[in-house]
This record gives C-alpha cells, sequence and structure tokens, in this order.
C-alpha cells in the first residue's frame, strides 16, 4: 500500500478536525463558508482514516520464533 503524505501529522489533522465541527455546530458561518469547512473536514477525514488504516497495517503482532521475529496480523477484535 503506498504511503499517503498529509499535510498534518495525524493527531494535528484531528485537532483541525475537530475544530471545523465546532465551527461548523457554532451555526454562525454562511453557506459559502459552511462549504468551505465542509469540504476541508471531508479532506481530513479521507486523511485520517488513511492514516489510520496504514498505522494498522504496521500494528502488526511480533512473535518470537526459533530466535528471528515474525510478523502477524494485528487483530482488532472489532470484526
Amino acid at each position: 500500500m503506498a504511503k499517503t503524505k498529509t499535510p498534518y501529522p495525524f493527531e494535528d489533522a484531528f485537532e483541525r478536525l475537530e475544530a471545523l465541527v465546532s465551527r461548523m455546530e457554532s451555526g454562525d458561518l454562511t453557506l459559502e463558508e459552511s462549504m468551505q469547512t465542509f469540504e476541508e473536514g471531508v479532506k481530513l477525514t479521507r486523511e485520517c482514516q488513511q492514516a489510520l488504516q496504514e498505522a494498522e497495517l504496521k500494528v502488526n503482532e511480533l512473535v518470537k520464533k526459533q530466535g528471528e521475529i515474525s510478523v502477524a496480523p494485528f487483530d482488532s477484535g472489532d470484526r
């Protein structure tokens, strides 16, 4: 899977997303501002989801077998 470069580290993107949600929930935005905020939020959501998917792939259980480290698939338990 190709690694996606995001403009923000995950935590910063998530904080920005929370700020956008707060702005939208305030009801103080014009329609145009709401649409721009929503569009940015959708992009950040996709970036965060991609980062989480990549992290899940990297979070593998390391198991020592005969002196070697082998990688076992991560089981989130949510499935």
